[in-house]
């Protein structure tokens, strides 16, 4: 009796590991053919470079075509669904963004929960932004534009490129945060917001580094402070936000995500390929480039991040009644 029993559980435990060996034997021959990297927006920018990088340092390791497919549309939520509806194989992936985590509350029915419904890859970068204004406007700095903006509430206009992304809502924090009311106009893209800006139209945006630093360096747009925790390499002599306003950070970022019930083998081998390719001095001058820093972690770390970036954002989007456009 005891023999048949130990042979019974010798067979109960092979066959409870056979899932798992097939797991790992799927992972070490991952990928057996090309990959898509869905990007919910259009060609061209910081984010969809950053895709097109890590997805070119990709084919050349793992010798399979890593193809950057953009799907824009409401706001990155038609790339995101898309990819949540992908078979979890580790062959469809998305390029999640600050908008991912924006839109979890700013919009009120979604057909999933990010959260819940993307498996956490890896971090690639931060994008930093920078408070900026037209040379004419009467502040240089963060604690002048506050008082300015209090003396003048709704009279000052803050751009961005669109409800809803990583510039509008940063404004919106520091409305929360300076307790100012800086009037949003949204734009459809950075260009357009750019152009309004450098002409005078409007008085203030929150912008990413990299479409601004030229600008900066050439008087067209007086940098009030950057929206990083501490000082950028790039403009080493400009405050931070939160010097005058404690405890503020804004910030884009970029990661890689799959749909949920992705097996734990391909996201680990994913994220030590992608992390790799973040310590690779080309990369991280190609992201220099792109005015970003590299931003590596864990599988885990980055599901912690999202959760914290949901939870902030959520908090701002109530704050100020966002929706979307």
């Amino acid at each position: 009796m005891k023999l048949l029993r130990r042979r019974f559980l010798h067979l109960a435990a092979g066959a409870a590991a056979l899932p798992a060996m097939a797991r790992i034997a799927r992972a070490e021959t991952y990928p057996a053919k090309p990959v898509r990297i869905v990007v919910g927006i259009p060609a061209g920018g910081p984010i969809d470079i950053s895709a097109r990088l890590i997805g070119q340092w990709l084919s050349e390791r793992l010798g399979q075509q890593f193809i950057i497919d953009n799907r824009p549309g409401a706001g990155g939520n038609i790339g995101t669904e898309a990819v949540v509806r992908a078979p979890a194989d580790g062959y469809t992936l998305l390029l999640a963004y600050a908008s991912s985590a924006i839109n979890a509350t700013l919009f009120d029915k979604l057909n999933y929960e990010f959260i819940r419904d993307i498996a956490p890859i890896a971090t690639i970068n931060r994008i930093p932004l920078v408070l900026e204004t037209h040379p004419s406007f009467p502040v240089k700095t963060v604690s002048e534009l506050i008082t300015f903006a209090k003396a003048n509430p709704a009279k000052v206009n803050m751009a961005s490129p669109g409800n809803g992304t990583a510039p509008h809502v940063a404004g919106e924090l520091f409305n929360m945060m300076a307790g100012v009311n800086i009037v949003h106009v949204p734009y459809r893209g950075s260009g357009p917001m750019l152009t309004d800006l450098l002409g005078g139209q409007v008085q203030v945006a929150f912008d990413g580094l990299s479409s601004s630093i030229e600008h900066v360096r050439a008087d067209r747009l007086r940098a009030l402070a950057v929206a990083t925790t501490t000082r950028l390499e790039a403009l080493p002599d400009i405050l931070t936000v939160g010097d005058s306003v404690p405890g503020f950070e804004a910030s884009g970022w970029c990661g890689v995500g799959a749909p949920r019930n992705t097996s734990i083998e391909i996201v680990d081998k994913l994220n030590k390929e992608i992390n790799a390719g973040l310590a690779d001095p080309k990369i991280k001058a190609r992201l220099a480039d792109l005015g970003t820093t590299p931003f590596m972690g864990t599988p885990s770390d980055f599901g912690r991040f999202i959760a914290a970036e949901t939870a902030k954002w959520a908090k701002v989007v109530k704050f100020a009644g966002l929706k979307p456009e």
